[in-house]
C-alpha cells in the first residue's frame, strides 16, 4: 500500500533540522569511493566522514558501490542518496539524516561507471566493507586464490573486472601517475596487509612490474571498526517515518557506541576523521586483535549456541544466565590473557562494555545474521585465540565449544527441530560433511583445510576438546552445556 507520507528528499531537509547536525551543510564533491555499500558502512564510515566534513570542511563526499545487488541503489536513488540512522539503546532512540553519500552505483550493472568513478582524480581514498569472502584469499597461503572463479575470470578479461582485486588493479593501473589510498574496513586480521597481498598477487599474475609499483607506492592502512548494526526491518522503516514525517526506504538501525581506529598513512590526504572521534595510530594491531577476539569471536560463539537453543536475537541470548556466564568466563579467562594491548586498554572494562552492548534490547540483532559465512569468520575470530592458548599450554574447552556449536549448526536444525538457514560460500560442502547427530562429522569438518590449518587440526588437545564439546551439545543441549562449561 502506498504511504500517504512524502519521501525523504532534499526538499524535505529544511523541515528536518532537528535531525541534522550543525553547522550548515555545504555540498561536497566526491572524494571517496566505497566498495560494498551496506548497512555497516552507512552507520559507521559514512557518519564519521560527514562529521569530519562538518568539523573541518573538505570535499569527501562518498560514491557507494554495491557489488552485486541493486537493492540499496533502488531504495535510495529516489531520495538523492539521503537516509536516516536510528541510534538506539535501552533508554532512548535518536534519529539522524546522513548526507555524505552522494552517488550509488551497482557494479554488476554498470562496471564502466564504477571504473570511471575509481579513475576520477578527485577520488583520494577507496574504502571497503566487502566481508572476508570479498578478498578471494586462499586460507592456506594467506595470498590470493588464483583458482577462485571470479579471479580466474578477471585474469582472462582484466579490462572488465568483477572481483574486488580486479576492480582495484584496473583502477590503479589507470592511476599510475596519481594513485588513491586503499582502506579496508572489514573484520579481518591485518586487513590492510591482507588486502595489499590480494591486490599485488592479482597484479603480479597480470604484470609483475605493475605489482612492484603497487607494492612500493600504494598505501593500504589497516583499520579496526566497531559498531553493532543489525539488518533493517519494516518496523525500522515505520519508526523512521513516524519520527521524520516522511518515508525513508532504507533506514539503518544501530547502537550509540562506535569506534574507528585507523593507521594514519594517507599520501593523498584524508578527512579529519579524528575531529569526528576516530583514533589515528601508527599500528592498529592491538586494537584489531582485541576486537576480533573479544567481540567478534564471542559474537559467533553466542550466535551458534543461541540458535541451537531456539533463541533468535543477541539480547535474548545474553539475557539467558547460562550463556552470559559462559561468555564472561571465556572473555575473562581464555581471551583477555592472549591480548597484547596498550597500558591504557582496560580488558575488564572492555568485557563489561561488550556484555552491556550485547544486552541492548532496542537493537534486536538477529543471531542468524551473525551466523552467516562461518567458514570465513571462524579463523580470524576464534582460531588465533585457540592457537595462542595451546601454545602456552592452557585448556581450550570453552573456545572449542564455539567451534563445536558451529558444527552442530551446520546440520541445519535447532534442538527443537526448527530449520536453521546456512548462508556460507562453502554451504553445500559443509552441509554434506555435517551429518546430523554423527560425531564423525567432527573429524570430517576438522579436515577442511580452508578453515582449519593442518597444525591445529593435528593437535590432539584441540581435536579432543572439540569432540567433547560436540558430544556434550548432542547429549545435553546448548544451555545445559553452556552451564557446565561456564563452571569449568
Amino acid at each position: 500500500m502506498t504511504s500517504p507520507l512524502p519521501r525523504l528528499t532534499p526538499d524535505r531537509l529544511p523541515g528536518l533540522g532537528a535531525y541534522l547536525p550543525a553547522p550548515p551543510w555545504t555540498e561536497p564533491r566526491i572524494g571517496i569511493v566505497h566498495l560494498g555499500l551496506g548497512n555497516f558502512h552507512r552507520a559507521h564510515q559514512a557518519m564519521y566522514t560527514e562529521d569530519a566534513m562538518l568539523a573541518a570542511g573538505g570535499d569527501w563526499g562518498i560514491c557507494g558501490v554495491s557489488l552485486r545487488r541493486p537493492d540499496t541503489r533502488d531504495a535510495l536513488a529516489p531520495q538523492d542518496c539521503l537516509y536516516s540512522v536510528l541510534v538506539r539503546d535501552a533508554r532512548a532512540e535518536r534519529v539522524r539524516v546522513v548526507r555524505s553519500l552522494r552517488r550509488i552505483l551497482v557494479a554488476s550493472e554498470e562496471p564502466d561507471a564504477v571504473l570511471a568513478a575509481l579513475g576520477d582524480p578527485h577520488v583520494r581514498i577507496v574504502t571497503l566493507t566487502v566481508t572476508e569472502k570479498g578478498y578471494c584469499l586462499d586460507p592456506g597461503t594467506g595470498g590470493l586464490d588464483l583458482r577462485h572463479p571470479l579471479i580466474a575470470r578477471d585474469l582472462d578479461d582484466p579490462a572488465h573486472p568483477q572481483s574486488v582485486p580486479g576492480y582495484l588493479v584496473a583502477a590503479l593501473r589507470a592511476r599510475r601517475a596519481d594513485p588513491f589510498t586503499v582502506l579496508s574496513c572489514d573484520n579481518l586480521a591485518h586487513n590492510g596487509a591482507a588486502l595489499r597481498r590480494a591486490v599485488t598477487d592479482y597484479a603480479r599474475a597480470l604484470d609483475p612490474e605493475l605489482a612492484d609499483w603497487i607494492a612500493r607506492t600504494v598505501a593500504f592502512p589497516s583499520t579496526m571498526v566497531d559498531r553493532i548494526v543489525p539488518a533493517t526491518t519494516d518496523a525500522d522503516r515505520q519508526d523512521a517515518a513516524r519520527v521524520l514525517g516522511c518515508v525513508d526506504a532504507w533506514p539503518v538501525p544501530t547502537e550509540s557506541f562506535r569506534t574507528w581506529v585507523i593507521e594514519d598513512r594517507f599520501p593523498g590526504g584524508r578527512p579529519a576523521w579524528e575531529r569526528a572521534g576516530a583514533i589515528m595510530v601508527d599500528d592498529v594491531t592491538p586494537y584489531e586483535t582485541a576486537k576480533l577476539r573479544m567481540l567478534n569471536g564471542i559474537h559467533s560463539t553466542l550466535a551458534y549456541l543461541a540458535l541451537l537453543a531456539g533463541l533468535q536475537t543477541v539480547d535474548q541470548a545474553v539475557g539467558q544466565p547460562d550463556l552470559r556466564a559462559l561468555l564472561y568466563r571465556t572473555m575473562t579467562d581464555d581471551i583477555a590473557p592472549t591480548l597484547t594491548v596498550p597500558a591504557s586498554f582496560d580488558r575488564a572494562r572492555y568485557r563489561d562494555e561488550l556484555l552491556a552492548r550485547f544486552a541492548n534490547p532496542a537493537l534486536k540483532h538477529r543471531c542468524i545474521q551473525i551466523a552467516m559465512d562461518g567458514s570465513q569468520k571462524l579463523p580470524p575470530r576464534l582460531l588465533g585465540t585457540l592457537s595462542d592458548r595451546l601454545r602456552d599450554g592452557h585448556a581450550v574447552d570453552r573456545l572449542a565449544l564455539g567451534i563445536a556449536a558451529w558444527m552442530r549448526f551446520l546440520s541445519g536444525q535447532s534442538e527443537s527441530g526448527a530449520p536453521l538457514e546456512l548462508n556460507d560460500p562453502m554451504a553445500a560442502r559443509l552441509r554434506a560433511l555435517a551429518m546430523p547427530g554423527a560425531s564423525a562429522s567432527v573429524d570430517a569438518l576438522l579436515g577442511v583445510r580452508e578453515i582449519f590449518p593442518a597444525p591445529l587440526a593435528a593437535d590432539v588437545r584441540f581435536t579432543a576438546a572439540v569432540r567433547r564439546a560436540y558430544e556434550a551439545l548432542a547429549s545435553h543441549g546448548a544451555l545445559a552445556t553452556a552451564r557446565r562449561y561456564a563452571a569449568l
